[in-house]
């Protein structure tokens, strides 16, 4: 189970203290056991510092708390602070990732039969979207929606995605596209083949809850040989 330590203290020395924190990352580089932190300072008492800590489990919290530099920063943090630091261990009961739910839609808008979804439920007017096989990005709901309707007209696929990881604003799924080449693509006449491609796809989320950056990376030279493109350059 998921485990988060809630760190509330009080203090004037927020560089001071910042500082230490940074020499404590530094020092226990791949031995420590958290997962994330964040660090708040209150807008209504600056003062006011607080740190959420997350642990895959409290027998992983309990292992980083052991460690001896651990020790050392909770002192040189104790004397930066006005009164003494509190502590909260919490058991994470619902652990909700809403941008988790966002991808896995757009996603599957994206190989949905019939016309292709509006997408501006999902996607930003202004979003950017980046492909390194496009010199330029594409800016703009309704010219992504060209690129996607460009490879939707080709393929009739399927997204299975293997990994998916929310952070902060951003998330990035690692996919699995499996599909069959049915229409003309990049000039090559409908092939009927079967075709698989893999790649990664990195969102960002505005403060509106939408995707307002794309960036994609994709094994198109793969899929290019499936469909017999590159066999006369081999020859």
């Amino acid at each position: 189970m998921t485990f988060v330590q809630l760190i509330e203290c009080r203090t004037s020395r927020f560089d001071e203290m910042n500082r230490l924190l940074d020499t404590w990352v530094e020092q226990t580089r791949g031995r420590r056991t958290a997962a994330h932190a964040v660090v708040g300072k209150d807008r209504s008492d600056e003062a006011h510092i607080v740190e959420l800590v997350e642990f895959p489990s409290y027998e992983e919290a309990m292992r980083n708390s052991n460690l001896p530099e651990t020790d050392k920063i909770f002192q040189g943090m104790v004397a930066l602070c006005d009164e003494m630091p509190t502590f909260t261990d919490l058991d994470v009961v619902r652990d909700e990732q809403f941008y988790d739910t966002a991808v896995r839609r757009f996603h599957d808008a994206l190989t949905a039969p019939g016309e292709l979804s509006p997408l501006n439920d999902l996607i930003d007017e202004d979003c950017h979207s980046h492909d390194p096989v496009n010199p330029q990005v594409t800016i703009g709901l309704d010219a992504i929606r060209r690129d996607f309707r460009m490879w939707r007209d080709a393929f009739d696929a399927t997204f299975t995605i293997e990994d998916l990881i929310p952070r902060s604003d951003r998330a990035c799924t690692r996919w699995t596209w499996t599909a069959t080449h049915q229409g003309e693509f990049l000039g090559i006449a409908p092939t009927g083949r079967q075709v698989t491609m893999t790649g990664m796809t990195l969102f960002h989320f505005g403060d509106h809850g939408k995707i307002t950056e794309i960036w994609w990376q994709h094994d198109q030279l793969g899929l290019l040989q499936q469909l017999g493109a590159l066999e006369e350059l081999e020859q």
